[in-house]
């Protein structure tokens, strides 16, 4: 639990930091490659003690898939939400160091959709990007964790997914595909993050339900 709670806020704190932080300097792709290594390297660094889900949409779906236990998935749940609030935490500190920082302004690269979209893109539109991005990630983490798969290599292959879901799906979204990582910026910011927080807590949930049926029963009986 404690292993995701640390993943978790590393992923916000990265992940998030360079949008707020360096986000100009790095556009997009540098934004894409921040969460990707994020991951990749929590994946090295904690997934031998708790899998690293540090997403609740992959809890969900490996509970779905039969491979984890409902009390732990409710504690890993809770873990991962604790650790990105207390990543974007830090993030805030961090950023509030800067003389000319407006968290109203600038956020904390917070989720939204409609006016608060990086490209204008409707609730429809963000709602099947997550959906479908997240259901995209969680067949590449299944494929990549199968036993048949070349060992060792699952934190590289699941890096590099969500680098690629960050490269289409930051102009829709910012692109959340993880609840706990939209809690954390949004318990912050507030406003229309808060409000609109909703959507980035079901579509990926729905998005990991689907990867799970899918791969459960089609892919993984193949």
């Amino acid at each position: 639990y404690w292993a995701e709670l640390l993943g978790t806020l590393v992923l916000v704190l990265v992940g998030c930091g360079s949008a707020v932080i360096a986000g100009k300097s790095i556009g997009f792709l540098g934004i894409a490659l921040a969460f990707g290594l994020a991951v990749l390297t929590m994946c090295y660094a904690i997934g031998s003690i708790s899998g690293c889900h540090i997403n609740p949409a992959i809890t969900i779906a490996m509970l779905v898939a039969g491979k984890i236990k409902g009390k732990d998935a409710i504690f890993y749940i809770i873990a991962q939400c604790i650790g990105a609030i207390i990543g974007a935490g830090i993030l805030l500190a961090i950023a509030t160091g800067k003389a000319d920082y407006s968290l109203a302004t600038t956020g904390l690269g917070q989720n939204g959709y409609g006016a608060h979209s990086p490209g204008g893109y409707s609730l429809v539109a963000g709602l099947i990007a997550e959906i479908v991005l997240t259901a995209f990630f969680l067949l590449v983490i299944f494929g990549s964790i199968h036993e048949k798969a070349p060992k060792g290599f699952a934190g590289l292959s699941i890096g590099l997914s969500l680098v690629m879901i960050h490269l289409v799906g930051i102009p829709i979204t910012g692109t959340s595909v993880n609840p706990a990582r939209s809690l954390g910026p949004a318990v912050f910011v507030g406003g229309a993050a808060l409000s609109e927080l909703c959507l980035f807590i079901v579509a990926p949930i729905v998005g990991g339900i689907l990867a799970a049926l899918i791969w459960r029963y089609g892919l993984e009986r193949q």
